[in-house]
Parts: C-alpha cells; sequence; structure tokens
C-alpha cells in the first residue's frame, strides 16, 4: 500500500501543480502549500548534505523541476489572491508585515539581496560547475570505460562487477548532464521571481487605484506589502534550492556524509586551529573592538586544538603500542616462515621504482594480473603469483626477476623516462641501452621528450610496459620450470569435470601426477602450449600402454597437436620448411642412440658445425624472401634434432606426421646438406 501511495505521490503532485495555474486556491490552503514548499526546499537541501555521492541522489535534477513548477504554481495562486482580493493568507501577511517590519524599504532591500545571493553568487557558480563538472564527465567517460575493461581482462573484476561499474560510469554522464540543464531551472526562477515582483506590485498599485478607489499612498502600502510579502514566501525556498543545487554538483564522492567529512578535515590540522585561536585573542585588544565574543571564540578554537593534539597522541600511542606477550612469538615465526619460503616468480625493484607499484589496475600489479591471464590463454598454464617487493642491495633504477629466488633476469627502468627504440635517436638527449627482451638498441629518453620522440620515428614504451614485457619473455621460456605437480594436479580437475574418461582412463592406471607433469614440462620446453590436455591426456593413454618412456610420450602428444603447432609458422595456408637430405637423414637416423636425457645424434665435430650452419644458410635464404621457416625430418629424429639445432639457431623443429596432418601447402625453401660419410 505504500509502494503504491509513493507511486502515485509525484504523479498527483504534478497534477496539482497544474492546477494550481489556473484554479483559484482559498487563502487557507495557500498557507499550507507554501508551508509544505519551504519545508520540502529544506528537506532537499539537508539531503544533499547527507549523501555520500552527487548519485546518491539522482532523481535531484527531476525533483528540481518539479520542485521550481510548484513554487511558480504557488507564485500564481498569490498573485491571484493579492490582486483580486488584497489579501493572500496569514504566510504571505506574516513575511510583509512581522519579518520586515512592515517597511516597505526594509522589505525591498531585504528581497534584493535574497535576489543577489540566489541569482548572481549561488545561480551563476552551480551553473558554471554543473557546466565543467558535464563536460569532464562526458570527456572523462571513454577513459572510464576502458579502465573497466582493463580490470576485466587483468581478472580483477568479474563480468557483474564491470556491469555495475558500466551501469555506474553511463549513469554518473547522465546525471551530470541532467544536472547542467537543470541548473538552467534555478536561473529562470530567479529571473521569474524578480518579474512577478515587478509585476505584481505595478498591477497591485493599478488595481487599487483604479477599481478599489484608494490613494496613491495606501495602494502601495498594502500591494506592496503583500507583493514583497508573497515574493519572500518563495524566494526563500528558491535560495535553498539554488543552495541544494551548488551542493550537490560541487560535492566530490566521499567515505562520509558532508558534515562528518568537513568536521573531521577541518580538524586535521592543530596548528591552523591554535592559529586561529590566537588570532581571534589578539584582535579583542584592539580599541574599539567587542572583546568578549573574540576571545570566547578564540578560547573555543584553542579548546579544539588541544583535543585534536589529545587525539592525535592517542592514535599515535596505539599505532605504537607492542602486540600482546603471548602473540609477539607467533607473530614473529609466521613473518620468519614467510620471508624463508621461496617464492616460485618474483621481482625485485630499486627503491627509486617502487613508484610503478601503485595498486591501480594500470600499475605494474595490474599488469602483470593481466599478464598472468594472456600466458593462461596462450600456453595454458597458470602462473604462479609474482611477488613484488623492494630491495635496497639493487642499484638505482634496476630491476630483477627471479624464478624460484634464483635470479633470471635483470634491467633497468628510470623513473621519469620512457624507452624509445628506433634507429634516429641520436638528436635525444638520454641513455643509450638495449632492450632486454629483442636486443634492439635504444635510448631512456625524457618523458616529456616523448613526444618528439615519436615524431623521430621511434617506438615509445613507457617503463611498466619495458618490464612487463621483460617478466612475459622469461616467463615464456621458463613455463617448464614453472609447472609445479601441484598445477598439473589442479588442471587435471578442470579436465576431469569435462572429459572425466581421460583423466581416469590415464591416471593414476598408467601414468602417475609425476609422470604426467614431466610431459607437459618437455612440451612446455619446446614452446608447445598445453591448453587442449584432454586431446594430449588421450594420446599419452594410448602411448602409456605401449612405453612409459618420457621422449615417446612428448612425440605422442606433440602428434596429437599437430595442426596447432603447424598453425603458429603459417604464412596464410603455407608453410615454408628446410628439409635435411635424404642422404643425411639416413646416416643421422644410423647413428641414432639412446641416452638419459632422451634420443642423440652421433656426429662428428665437423660434421655437426656443418650440419648448423647448413642450415643457417637455408634459414637466412628464407629470411631474405620475408618469410620464417621451420625444419622438417623424420619422427625418430626430432628430438634429436631439435636438442642439436635449436639452442644455435632457435628454429622450430617438426616431424613429417605433425606437418602432414595439418593439411596444409608446403614449400621448401632450402635443404640442409653435410658429411653423412663422417656418422657413426
Amino acid at each position: 500500500m505504500n509502494r503504491n501511495l509513493a507511486k502515485l505521490a509525484v504523479p498527483i503532485g504534478v497534477v496539482g501543480i497544474i492546477l494550481l495555474l489556473v484554479v483559484p486556491v482559498p487563502a487557507w490552503l495557500l498557507d499550507i502549500l507554501i508551508i509544505v514548499n519551504i519545508l520540502l526546499a529544506l528537506v532537499i537541501l539537508l539531503t544533499t548534505m547527507f549523501i555520500r555521492k552527487p548519485l546518491d541522489f539522482s532523481v535531484f535534477p527531476s525533483l528540481l523541476l518539479a520542485v521550481t513548477l510548484f513554487r511558480l504554481g504557488l507564485n500564481v495562486a498569490s498573485t491571484r489572491l493579492v490582486l483580486g482580493e488584497g489579501y493572500a493568507g496569514q504566510v504571505i501577511e506574516a513575511f510583509g508585515h512581522v519579518a520586515v517590519g512592515g517597511s516597505i524599504i526594509i522589505g525591498s532591500v531585504i528581497f534584493l539581496i535574497l535576489v543577489v545571493i540566489q541569482f548572481v553568487v549561488v545561480t551563476k557558480g552551480a551553473e558554471r560547475v554543473a557546466e565543467v563538472g558535464a563536460r569532464f564527465t562526458l570527456d572523462a567517460m571513454p577513459g572510464k570505460q576502458m579502465a573497466i575493461d582493463a580490470d576485466l581482462n587483468a581478472g580483477l573484476i568479474s563480468d557483474i562487477q564491470a556491469r555495475e561499474r558500466r551501469a555506474e560510469v553511463s549513469s554518473e554522464a547522465d546525471f551530470y548532464g541532467a544536472m547542467d540543464g537543470a541548473s538552467k531551472f534555478v536561473k529562470g526562477d530567479a529571473i521569474a521571481g524578480i518579474l512577478i515582483i515587478v509585476i505584481n506590485i505595478i498591477g497591485g498599485i493599478a488595481i487599487g487605484m483604479i477599481q478599489r478607489g484608494m490613494e496613491m499612498g495606501d495602494a502601495v502600502s498594502t500591494y506592496t506589502l503583500l507583493t514583497i510579502g508573497d515574493g519572500l514566501v518563495t524566494q526563500i525556498p528558491a535560495l535553498l534550492m539554488a543552495v541544494s543545487t551548488g551542493m550537490i554538483v560541487t560535492r566530490s564522492t566521499a567515505d562520509a556524509d558532508m558534515g562528518t567529512t568537513a568536521g573531521t578535515q577541518l580538524a586535521q590540522s592543530r596548528n591552523a586551529l591554535m592559529i586561529a585561536g590566537c588570532a581571534a585573542i589578539v584582535m579583542s585588544l584592539i580599541p574599539g573592538m567587542p572583546m568578549i565574543p573574540f576571545i570566547v571564540i578564540g578560547a573555543l578554537l584553542v579548546w579544539a586544538a588541544q583535543k585534536v593534539k589529545v587525539r592525535t597522541a592517542r592514535e599515535e600511542k596505539a599505532a605504537a603500542q607492542p602486540a600482546p606477550e603471548g602473540m609477539t612469538m607467533a607473530e614473529t615465526t609466521e613473518e620468519l616462515i614467510e620471508q624463508m619460503r621461496v617464492h616460485a616468480l618474483e621481482i625485485l625493484l630499486a627503491p627509486d621504482l617502487v613508484d610503478v607499484v601503485s595498486g591501480a589496475s594500470d600499475d605494474l600489479l595490474g599488469r602483470v594480473k593481466a599478464l598472468r591471464r594472456t600466458i593462461a590463454m596462450d600456453l595454458g598454464i597458470v602462473v604462479p603469483p609474482v611477488r613484488t617487493r623492494d630491495s635496497i642491495e639493487l642499484p638505482a633504477s634496476c630491476y630483477v626477476i627471479r624464478i624460484a629466488g634464483v635470479e633470471v633476469a635483470r634491467g633497468i627502468a628510470p623513473g621519469g623516462r620512457v624507452l624509445a627504440l628506433g634507429d634516429a635517436l641520436e638528436a635525444l638527449p638520454g641513455t643509450a641501452t638495449v632492450e632486454p627482451v629483442f636486443g634492439l638498441p635504444g635510448k631512456w629518453v625524457p618523458s616529456e621528450l616523448r613526444h618528439s620522440a615519436e615524431m623521430a620515428g621511434a617506438t615509445v614504451i613507457d617503463r611498466v610496459s619495458v618490464i612487463v614485457t621483460h617478466l612475459s619473455s622469461v616467463v615464456t621460456a621458463n613455463a617448464a620450470r614453472l609447472l609445479s605437480r601441484e598445477d598439473v594436479r589442479v588442471l587435471s580437475d578442470g579436465v576431469k569435470q569435462v572429459n572425466p574418461a581421460a583423466v581416469e582412463e590415464l591416471t593414476p592406471g598408467l601414468l602417475s601426477l609425476a609422470e604426467v607433469q614431466r610431459v607437459l614440462q618437455g612440451l612446455l620446453a619446446e614452446q608447445v602450449a598445453i591448453n587442449d590436455l584432454p586431446r594430449i591426456f588421450e594420446a599419452l593413454s594410448l602411448r602409456a600402454k605401449v612405453s612409459v618412456e618420457p621422449e615417446g610420450l612428448i612425440e605422442s602428444a606433440r602428434q596429437a597437436l599437430g595442426p596447432a603447432l603447424v598453425a603458429k609458422h603459417l604464412d596464410g595456408r603455407t608453410l615454408r620448411v628446410v628439409m635435411i637430405d635424404p642422404s643425411l637423414e639416413q646416416g643421422m637416423l644410423e647413428g641414432l642412440r639412446p641416452a638419459e636425457q632422451g634420443t642423440q645424434i652421433l656426429l662428428d665435430q665437423r660434421s655437426m658445425e656443418q650440419v648448423i650452419e647448413s642450415l643457417r644458410v637455408s634459414l637466412a635464404h628464407a629470411d631474405a624472401l620475408g618469410a620464417s621457416a621451420v625444419l622438417v625430418c623424420a619422427p625418430a629424429l626430432r628430438p634429436a634434432i631439435h636438442r642439436l639445432v635449436t639452442p644455435q639457431t632457435g628454429v622450430a623443429v617438426l616431424s613429417y606426421q605433425e606437418v602432414t596432418s595439418a593439411n596444409v601447402e608446403i614449400e621448401t625453401v632450402g635443404v640442409v646438406r653435410g658429411v653423412t660419410a663422417s656418422a657413426a
């Protein structure tokens, strides 16, 4: 019932306001409506003071229009009574006689002062703030939407939270846009109030003298006082609404209402209160100044300063208070254990680099979280949380990346500078360097010269991007080391939910979790993504029934992923390959021998150097054609050849089965030749 009444209150109120414009109302009803108008404006003003952020009072623009229309309707109704009957109720009469002492001059001055305060000061300022707020909010809207998308992609927020934030950003833009227009209602209301007063005075004097036969002085006295009373009755709520408008458009988001926030922030400086109190006491000594008020107010300010001092001392004492006796050992032990623990992945920062860690979604921490998500999608592993801390042992502007407590990479990222990569950097001031991932020459230039570097054709990278790119390269190269047995268990449980047969057949009946981990690590060591675990597990189940030798298991998994392996090296639908001379390949097969770390090809030093050199020539020929190539060979040779040539040339090695399973066009761009006679 209450909900239905609330739903109908506004429509009924708007219809009533329209009726005010055309239907005469008695004086007693006008008194009630004027009181409602004043108290409604007061409630709205107080509400704007107690909200925490402007969107908590999002109905304010519409409410401002309704209240302004209500006040103008009261103006029409009171004008009808003043001009028609010479009496407009007790409220207007009280304001005309009691509030201004029955004086036309006093009433006029008070009314003009209220008009100046509302129109010149409050309304003008609120209008300008609303206009600027709307413009800045709309300009910032795309950036806020991009920040929300970045947080969502980084995994910092869920889809539901992202939708809520987008809705809040959209509502904020709509609110400030509406406030920009609603502020014009307040300005128009002030102008309408002045015009109504002038019209009422002229019309009242004319009616009094012409229709009622009153003397000039009596007509001026009677109708001017009533008109000024009417103006004051409506101008005071108008002023309250103007103040409410200014209050809400100047309010920024806070954690408490305005009173609490203002009290807390005004009392945060003891020195300010003490100086103001002493100044008030000194001013009381000026001849002619009222001594008692200055002394009382100054004493109150000094007393408030002392209270702030006591509160600050209490807070500092509480912060410095040691932990209870029984808790000291437990906390100390936990801290020592945490310090002793070897973290899987760490970033150490020099003290002058801690500014890149601010907790926002676009700083180092946010970018690292986004990187974890990207690597999970690309490689199929969940990178362990990256521990980030500072170290006073590092040189200035230096950072170090550790895996399992061991340093694997190091770089620099000077503060206030960006990394410019390109050839024409001689004219730019800065420190020459080498990009840590791709080995490109670059220069750390001042941030203010970013635009100049871009105009010079350089690629400009900020400090955080340099660190994150370096971290990405390290993680990708060491993905096998980062895959723990617990990670394998979690991944297996995930596969079991969607494909339980693949997991139940493989573990623990055919392979243990440790053996599965070894296979997955072998795939990651060759930069093979393991995100298609069901297919990998099915291939391992078939191979494990024949042999559990790790190299064979890895090759079986690779053959199952053949199309995906080939897809990374395609140029359209074409795969450019480097073949091995058949006689050389036959000699390698004859020289293939098992070893503890996998199969090896027995070649003398000269033959091995000739094979690698021939491969380099073929790869260089492919590069000259503007394409990259892979080396293909017999399946039995692939592991051994990979260990032989990839560390020195970086080329990917695929087997014939892997290539043919992809159903692509093959273009041979080179042949590796060697001295087969030297094969053992």
